[in-house]
This record gives structure tokens, sequence and C-alpha cells, in this order.
């Protein structure tokens, strides 16, 4: 039964007053859940060092990473079903207390058990937020806002190790979750005020079964892709037993959305070009940006002997070129009313940057690097928001949804594949590219902190940052290589005329 559009109603036109209030609460909802997927990493020595529970972690990371992807398709479903708005809510909610418990943690294991926490109101964050403008501003007016979004995202992806590392070195690592506190309860007031859907809602069914096969099957991914080659080798009883519960789960979920009378995920979505071209080139994108936003601040701390925030810094031309191509690739939407070219265009450039990036040298000026950064964000700016509102735009109402938490899954999914692969990757050829005597010498080469090099004896030192710019090398080709993928798959995607209004 699909929602009734209630577009003439008084609740709908002071919903129209109050849009850009509105939409600026949903970009600080949407920026608070991309930051807390970065933000952490600057401040995990400084969190070790102060909480202890060094072999834990990676589970400060993978924790959130792992809550927040599982729940992406749940928050989809439940938003279409109980109401986007009240689901956005409890989303901020468990955000808000899990950050306010984070910053309180005493040791390690609380740490990831609230990071936990957080990551169920984050994954919902974003998801949530996308679909929520699909319910006030019409698809063809809906580009222009959505490139904005996309901006949003790519800047508190690549800022959130910036701002990391600025609060640990002015305030304390507990910062990095109490500063949600204050931007989360406003974004909350605003959107318990001024948000009212044009939409009625209908009595619906949970599809419980299906929820709890969805949540293994990812949990299982995620963690397969964070651990594997590095707390758990690739052939190892454990990885086995994961990968035995990541195909159980896909069975049993395929399964049971075949019989559901409301499933999570309409297995017909997947006979949707649209849906599934957005899908495959969302997890090509979101491969290629975690990939770059996590190894360019490491080559400028090793090789440039840059400090964790000048490095940060140093990532304005990617955020700059996200940010400002994202949002004329929306006004210009908005105006000619057509989106295929942007994700063709968009690809190839992300493909040239990645090639040029695959040749980076020790004494590469900072310029050229600027560029090419500047190139790979303008790329990532033309197609990010592009999939997600061409998935808005060709599926009905009362399925948009769990197409956007199905398109956002993939990218998040990617992106968690594309930092396991591409470490893996790093790690074999960094160790193959040294000298035999390196480790004998240095100790532990492939996990040397940018201080540890910048302090070994010259030749060692010019040694490895050999094997460490070659390495890099293979990483970025990689890169290239697999969006090139994407830039094939985006030829496919079909112009559909955007609707007017905000019934499907």
């Amino acid at each position: 039964m699909q929602p009734v559009s209630t577009d003439t109603s008084p609740a709908a036109t002071d919903a129209q007053t109050s849009i850009p209030l509105l939409l600026a609460a949903l970009m600080l909802v949407m920026f608070l859940a991309a930051l807390d997927q970065t933000i952490v990493s600057t401040a995990l020595p400084t969190i070790v060092s102060d909480l202890g529970g060094l072999r834990w972690l990676s589970w400060v990371v993978t924790a959130y990473l792992l809550a927040s992807t599982v729940v992406v398709p749940l928050y989809g479903k439940f938003g279409d079903q109980f109401g986007r708005k009240r689901v956005l809510q409890v989303a901020i909610v468990l955000f808000l207390l899990g950050s306010a418990l984070c910053g309180a943690a005493q040791d390690m294991a609380q740490l990831i058990a609230f990071r936990t926490l957080q990551g169920l109101g984050g994954g919902g964050l974003m998801v949530v937020a996308m679909a929520a403008i699909g319910d006030v501003i019409p698809p063809a007016e809906r580009g222009r806002y959505q490139g904005l979004f996309g901006g949003v995202f790519g800047l508190a992806t690549v800022v959130g190790p910036l701002i990391g590392a600025f609060l640990v070195e002015q305030l304390s690592w507990h910062w990095i979750f109490y500063i949600n506190l204050p931007l989360g309860l406003l974004a909350l007031l605003v959107i318990g005020s001024v948000f009212r859907p044009h939409v009625a809602l209908v009595r619906h069914t949970v599809d419980y079964i299906g929820a709890f096969f969805l949540t293994v099957a990812l949990a299982a991914l995620v963690l397969i892709t964070s651990l594997g080659g590095s707390l758990l080798a690739w052939q190892s009883l454990d990885m086995l037993c994961l990968s035995l519960f990541a195909l159980i789960g896909l069975v049993g979920f395929v399964l049971e959305q075949r019989r559901a009378v409301e499933p999570i995920m309409p297995l017909h979505l997947f006979r949707h070009r649209t849906f599934v071209l957005a899908g495959l080139i969302g997890f090509i994108v979101g491969v290629s940006l975690f990939g770059a936003v996590t190894f360019l601040p490491l080559y400028m701390q090793v090789v440039k002997n840059a400090t964790p925030t000048s490095a940060g810094l140093q990532m304005l031309p990617l955020m700059g070129g996200l940010l400002v191509v994202s949002a004329i690739t929306g006004r210009l939407i908005s105006r000619w009313g057509r989106y295929r070219v942007f994700p063709i265009l968009g690809t190839l450039l992300q493909v040239i940057a990645l090639g040029l990036l695959s040749r980076l040298e020790l004494d590469t000026p900072m310029a050229l690097m600027n560029l090419y950064m500047g190139l790979l964000g303008a790329g990532l700016g033309m197609v990010m928001q592009v999939l997600i509102l061409a998935v808005q735009n060709s599926v009905e109402l009362r399925h948009m949804g769990v197409a956007t938490s199905g398109a956002t899954l993939f990218r998040s999914i990617g992106g968690a594949i594309g930092v396991s692969l591409f470490g893996a990757l790093f790690s074999q050829s960094l160790l193959g590219g040294l000298d035999s005597d390196f480790a004998a010498s240095a100790g532990g080469a492939a996990s040397l902190s940018p201080a540890a090099v910048h302090a070994l004896p010259t030749a060692l030192q010019h040694s490895y940052l050999q094997a460490f710019s070659g390495a890099m090398h293979g990483v970025f080709l990689l890169a290239g290589v697999i969006t090139s993928v994407a830039f094939a798959l985006s030829w496919l995607l079909r112009e559909v005329p955007l609707r007017k209004a905000t019934q499907a």
C-alpha cells in the first residue's frame, strides 16, 4: 500500500517555508555521520596510550564500521514503514548517547562497546537523511540539494583526520566524541520542529527474520574485509567460519525476501537496471574514495615529513574539488534535467587522477600533487550524489528508503573492502621492495611510524622511502584499474526524466 500524497495540506506548505532550515539540519546530520568514520584515526595512538589495550586498537574503528553498515538497509525499510522523521530522531538519539558514552569511556572494552552503540545510530543518520530529501524535494529540483549533500559527505570524510588531530593536540581525545553533542542536539531540535514529510503513514509488518539474516551476512562480510590479512590470516579457521556465516546469512536473506509479506529489500529492485548499476558504480567509488583518503595522508607524513594536522590540511584540494564540483553538478542537473553525463565524466576523471597519483615519486612537487588530488575530488563530486538521485528518481516512492539505503550500503561495503584490499597490497609490496637485511637493521618495517622512518640512518631511510613509494604506485594503479570498470558501467545508465513532484 503506497503512502498518500498530501502536498496541498497546511503541513506541506509550512514545510516548504522551512526547507532551507531543514536542509541545513539534514546536512549537519550527514556531516556527523561521515565525520565519525574517519575522525578517530589520528587519535588512536593517544587513545591507546591513555586506555591501554593495543591489541584491540583496530576494533575502535571496526566496531563503528560494523554496526553502522549492518543497520543501513534496516533504517531504509523502517523509514518507509514508520516514517523517516521518527526513525531519524531515534537514530540521532542513539548516535548522541553513544558519543557521550565514548567520551566517558574508562577502558578499551567500554570504548569499543560504546562505539558499537554510536554506529547503530550513525548508520541511520546518513541513509535516512538522504531519503528524507525525497520526502520534501521533487527529483527535478533535488539535484542542486543533493550536490550540496555530496559535498558535505566528502568534506567530512576528508577533514575527519584533520579535526581529530586538532582536537587531540588542543584538548583531548574525549572531545572527538563530545563535539557531536551540541551539533546533534541542534539538528534534533530543528528536525523535530520543521520536518513534515508529504506522506501519510499506513500500517506495515516488519520482516524480523530477514533483518536477522541480513545482519549476520553483513556483519560477517565487514569482519572479513576488516580483519582479513591483518589480525586474522586469510587461511585461518576463523576466516573460514566468517565466510560460512556470510554465505548462510546471504542465502537465508534471499530465501526470506522471496516469501516475506513486506521484504526489507525487495528482490525486484535487483532487476531494476538503474538500481543495480548505481550500486555497482557506488561500490567501486567507495573503494577508490576510502583508498585515497587512507593512503594520501600516509604518503605526506612518511615521504613529505608532514605532521598529522598538516597532512590533513594538504588534503584540501581533494576536499575542495569534491565540494565545489558536487555543488555545481547539482545545480546543472536541476537546470538541464539530465544527469547521465556526470557519472561518465566523473569516473573518467577518477581514472585519470588515480593514474597520475600512481606516478608519485619522492620528489614530486606539492603543486603537482594538489592538481592530482583536485582532479580526483572533482571526479568524485560528479558521481556520488548523482547516483542517489538517479536511484530515487527511478523507483516507486514507497521503495525510496530501501533503494537509497541499498545504494548507500554498496558504497559502504566498497569502502571497507577497499581499505582492506589496499592495506594488504601495500604491506606486501612494501616488504617485497625492501632489502632482505632491512628488517634486521630497522625492526618491524611494516609498522614503522613516520617519526621512526625519519629517525633512520640516511641509507636505510632512503631504501625505505623508495620501497614505500613503489608500494604506493601499486595501490593507486589498482584503484585506477578498478575505477575504469565503473567508467564502463556508467555508459549503461539510462537517462530517466526527472519527476516534477515528490509523489511517485
